[in-house]
């Protein structure tokens, strides 16, 4: 009944403007309770709808719902803290991120973010449209169809590139040294994400290529792993160039594949919820053969865990160029109607403490280049093979023991288990 009253004397206040109808103390402590704004603020967004009904050339014949003003206040709500990674979603864009958290979905194939008011290309996957346009990381997307989308918002441009699969759009990228804007035309397509592939760079190196980490990925490497080492690998190059990252989860499980216990990642944020540190589980380690992992400027979130632990915990040696910074935990906030927030609620720390977010991580061996499907061409490739190849030779003469096979290589565990364009 109270909660009525407060309602009645709210509309009261709107209708016959301000001082018209004055709330009870206790009435307005229950008011200040359930309003996200206080009155003033409230009656300022009444005012601006108010004005917008009234005059604008086509809200009589084209009405906003209210579903779509709500959710149009929750965005611009959700905006004003500037973080590109705490983020409203709409109930049906909730359901089409589940849907390629699942490994399938319609689009061009690449990861996209945020950066100081930019909207870049994190990384393109493997042989998807985007990659075979030619974009490449840190292109900046400046218009789509035409159409600037210079001040947009992530999410804004996602949708502007997503459509039906067979449909084209057109993209303009601003790229770093070339002084006019590039324009792509690329066909849309089902998206198919294969996470994990490999195959021997040699009669004793193995290869193993990861494209993003989803829910089954880390049983994908194992069976990876094995299956190399049974090929006669002495040695590993792990390739997350242009890996965008994916499930927290995921990369932490790979990690304990390689890594016989021990930190992997540490996280800090203001909740306790939020500070949690992770370490790699013992009984899912498999190898410690020598290691390259090889990361670039497409590297980035769950890619950089990996890569960082494995660096700092003196597992593996890195390759390539700096990777992109993007450490942060995001968590979903499901909502009453179906809708969510992603907020940010903590950044990542390696197991030295070093943070990634907005910085990155520097590769032990800088080679420049990009990655190729002609092996022989890719220099960074290359030199992390070689890397590889002086570690397991420099082991060799000492003891067949410096390389140790867990027991549990051919008794893996099965276990159950992030935006994409």
């Amino acid at each position: 009944m109270k909660f009525k009253k407060i309602i009645f004397a709210f509309i009261a206040l709107i209708v016959l403007g301000s001082g018209a109808v004055y709330l009870s103390a206790a009435d307005m402590s229950d008011f200040d309770r359930i309003s996200p704004f206080d009155v003033r603020s409230l009656w300022l967004m009444r005012q601006v709808r108010y004005i917008i009904e009234s005059y604008q050339v086509d809200a009589e014949t084209k009405p906003a719902s209210e579903e779509d003003l709500l959710h149009g206040a929750m965005r611009g709500m959700v905006a004003a803290w500037n973080d590109p990674y705490t983020r409203f979603v709409s109930p049906s864009q909730l359901k089409n991120e589940e849907t390629e958290m699942e490994g399938r979905y319609g689009g061009l194939g690449m990861y996209v973010g945020e950066r100081n008011g930019q909207i870049l290309v994190i990384s393109p996957m493997e042989d998807s449209p985007a990659e075979k346009a030619g974009l490449k990381p840190k292109d900046q997307i400046v218009q789509v169809n035409d159409e600037s989308v210079v001040g947009w918002n992530s999410e804004q441009v996602v949708q502007k590139l997503r459509g039906e699969p067979g449909t084209k759009v057109n993209i303009g990228i601003f790229r770093e040294g070339v002084d006019k804007i590039l324009n792509f035309e690329i066909t849309r397509e089902i998206i198919k994400i294969e996470s994990v592939r490999y195959n021997m760079l040699s009669d004793d190196v193995g290869y193993i290529k990861l494209t993003q980490f989803k829910q089954k990925t880390d049983e994908d490497v194992r069976n990876a792993v094995r299956d190399v080492i049974r090929q006669g690998a002495k040695g590993l190059v792990l390739d997350l160039r242009n890996n965008g990252g994916g499930l927290l989860d995921a990369s932490v499980k790979i990690c304990a594949i390689f890594l016989n216990g021990g930190p992997v990642v540490e996280t800090k944020g203001r909740s306790e919820r939020a500070n949690e540190k992770y370490t790699a589980d013992k009984s899912r380690h498999m190898t410690d053969l020598p290691m390259a992992v090889l990361i670039n400027g497409g590297s980035a979130s769950a890619s950089e865990i990996v890569a960082g632990a494995l660096m700092d915990r003196g597992r593996a040696v890195l390759v390539g160029e700096k990777s992109f910074g993007k450490g942060s935990v995001q968590t979903l906030f499901p909502l009453t109607d179906g809708s969510g927030i992603y907020v940010t609620i903590a950044r990542y720390y390696t197991p030295s403490g070093r943070m990634i977010d907005h910085v990155g991580l520097s590769p032990d061996i800088e080679v420049k280049g990009e990655p190729s499907k002609d092996v022989t061409a890719d220099a960074q490739l290359q030199r992390a093979k070689a890397e590889v190849v002086k570690q397991y030779k420099a082991a060799e003469p000492k003891s067949d023991k410096n390389i140790k096979i867990n027991k549990n290589i051919n008794n893996a565990k099965k276990v159950k288990r992030g935006k994409n364009v």
